[in-house]
C-alpha cells in the first residue's frame, strides 16, 4: 500500500487536474469532497489523506505516508528547524508559485525587532542571519501583513511578486524563497518500499526550479523606528475575522457598539471607532492571547478555547477572561473511532491497555490543550501531533484520539467518529490583563465597552 498525502486550500484544484493529467483519478478530490480519505479509481494500491498544507511535510517525515504534495514553503519551515527529519524533495511540480517576503513598512527597528509570521522558524533563522541584537518572534495563525506598523517591525509574507507586497503598505526588504508545490517522499519508504507506480507519474510531471534554498541576509539591517504607533493614551482593542467575526458583530451591535467598517462578512483591518480614546484591530483570534500576554493589546475579543490554549502553555500568563460574550459556543471533545468499543475515555483506556499499546497518539490543533488532557486522564505514554485542521481524517490510521471542537456532532458522526469525552464549554469572551491598570481616556474607553457589553447580557 503506497500511501499519498494531499493539500486542501488553493492548491487543490490545480493539484487534482495535474494528477488526472497523468492517470490518478482521486475520486472526489477536485470537487472539493469534505472526505479526508479518498479513492484512487481503478486502484487498490493507492491510499489518499487530505491534509492542511502545513501538516504533510511532518506527516511524509514521521512515515504517516510515503509521498505528500505540497508548498516548498512549508518543507523549508519544518527543516529550518528538523533539518536531519527524513525528507526528500522529488519534483518541482510548478503549481502555487509565490515568493516568501522580508518586509517592513520602513526600515527595521534599531531596537527589539518584532518579526510576525506564519513561518516562525524561517523568520527565527532570518533574525539570526540578520544579527538583530534583540528580536522577538511572533508566530501568527495568518494575516502577518497586517502587523506592522503598531504590532511588528517586520512580518515574513508570501506574494507573488513584490508589488504584491507593496500593496499591504510594505516594502519588501528581502527575498527569503521561490515556493510552489513539490512532491516530497519519505527517505525510508523511498529505500524499502516500490513506490513507482506513484513516482513515475508524478515525477513525469516536474518542471524546472530554483535550488529550492532559503536566502538569508549577510548583514544586519539597520534604520529609523516607524512613527504610526497609536498614541499612548489609546485602548487598544483586538476583534477577531474569520469564522468568530460574525458572532462578534452580533454581539457588539446588540451592545450598541459600531466600528466603521467592520461588518457581519467583511472588515478592514483598522476600523474607526466611535468610541474616544479606543483603537480597534481586526487580527486572528488565535494570536490574542499572547498579544494581550505581551502587552501588545489592552483587550480583545477571542475564544475560550484560544485562552485556555495560551493558558495550559503558559500558565503564569496574565492574559484572563474578564467577560463571557455567551455566542460562538461548542464543546471542545476527546473524538475517537467510531468502532472502537468504549463508551468513554475510562473504558478506552482500559482496551488499549488489554491491547498492548506502549503509548497513545493524540492529534490536536490545541496541542497543549491536548496535552494538559492527557495528563489530567492519567495517561500511561502519549504523543501530541501538533496539526493544522482538516482534523477528522486523523482517527484511526494516524492517531488514537482527536481533540476536536464539536457543536451538533454531524462532521463527527459522518467520518464514523464519536465523542468519549467533552473537555470544556468554549464561547467567545472579552480577555485582558490581570494586572493592567487603566487610567485616564484609557480607563472612559475601557468602562464604555465593558459596560455596553454587560448591558446587552442582561
Amino acid at each position: 500500500m503506497i500511501k499519498l498525502a494531499l493539500p486542501t486550500g488553493d492548491l487543490r484544484s490545480p493539484i487534482a487536474e495535474l494528477l488526472s493529467g497523468v492517470g490518478l483519478n482521486v475520486e472526489g478530490y477536485g470537487e472539493g469532497s469534505r472526505q479526508y480519505r479518498l479513492p484512487v479509481a481503478d486502484s487498490d494500491e493507492v491510499r489518499v489523506r487530505v491534509f492542511r498544507e502545513r501538516d504533510i511535510p511532518m506527516q511524509v517525515a514521521l512515515g504517516n505516508y510515503d509521498i505528500g504534495m505540497t508548498s516548498l514553503s512549508w518543507i523549508v519551515e519544518m527543516q529550518a528547524r528538523f533539518p536531519q527529519q527524513p525528507v526528500v524533495r522529488l519534483s518541482d511540480l510548478g503549481i502555487g508559485r509565490s515568493t516568501l517576503f522580508a518586509a517592513a513598512p520602513s526600515d527595521v527597528s534599531e531596537g527589539t525587532v518584532r518579526i510576525a509570521s506564519e513561518y516562525p522558524n524561517i523568520a527565527e533563522a532570518y533574525a539570526r542571519a540578520s544579527r538583530f541584537p534583540r528580536y522577538r518572534v511572533q508566530a501568527v495563525a495568518g494575516a502577518a501583513e497586517a502587523y506592522p506598523p503598531e504590532d511588528a517591525d517586520v512580518v515574513i509574507v508570501s506574494g507573488a511578486d513584490e508589488g504584491a507586497v507593496r500593496k499591504h503598505g510594505l516594502e519588501p526588504i528581502h527575498r527569503l524563497l521561490d515556493t510552489s508545490a513539490y512532491v516530497i517522499a519519505n527517505a525510508d519508504s523511498l529505500a524499502s518500499k516500490n513506490l513507482a507506480s506513484v513516482l513515475s507519474r508524478l515525477q513525469s510531471a516536474g518542471r524546472t526550479s530554483g535550488n529550492g534554498l532559503l536566502s538569508l541576509p549577510q548583514a544586519v539591517t539597520r534604520s529609523r523606528t516607524s512613527d504610526l504607533t497609536p498614541r499612548a493614551s489609546d485602548l487598544r482593542l483586538a476583534i477577531p475575522d474569520g469564522h468568530q467575526q460574525r458572532h462578534v458583530h452580533g454581539a457588539l451591535a446588540k451592545a450598541g457598539i459600531t466600528f466603521e467598517g467592520y461588518e457581519e462578512k467583511t472588515f478592514v483591518r483598522r476600523p474607526k471607532s466611535s468610541i474616544p480614546g479606543l483603537d480597534v484591530k481586526v487580527i486572528r483570534p488565535q494570536d490574542m492571547p499572547q498579544l494581550i500576554a505581551f502587552g501588545e493589546f489592552d483587550i480583545a475579543i477571542t475564544g475560550r478555547d484560544l485562552l485556555l490554549e495560551h493558558t495550559f502553555a503558559f500558565p503564569s500568563t496574565p492574559a484572563v477572561e474578564v467577560l463571557d460574550l455567551q455566542v460562538s459556543q461548542y464543546n471542545l471533545s476527546a473524538v475517537v473511532d467510531g468502532a472502537l468499543p468504549a463508551d468513554n475515555i475510562g473504558d478506552a483506556m482500559a482496551y488499549w491497555r488489554d491491547q498492548g499499546r506502549d503509548a497513545l497518539t493524540v492529534a490536536a490543533e490545541f496541542p497543549a490543550t491536548a496535552d494538559h488532557y492527557a495528563r489530567s486522564r492519567h495517561f500511561w505514554r502519549y504523543r501530541v501531533m501538533p496539526i493544522a485542521g482538516a482534523s477528522e481524517g486523523f482517527v484511526p490510521e494516524d492517531a488514537d484520539i482527536l481533540i476536536e471542537g464539536t457543536e451538533t456532532g454531524r462532521t463527527i458522526a459522518e467520518n464514523n467518529l464519536k465523542v468519549l469525552d467533552n473537555i470544556f464549554r468554549s464561547t467567545t469572551c472579552l480577555i485582558a490583563r490581570k494586572d493592567a491598570a487603566f487610567t485616564g481616556k484609557r480607563l472612559d474607553a475601557y468602562n464604555d465597552v465593558l459596560s455596553a457589553l454587560q448591558k446587552s447580557l442582561a
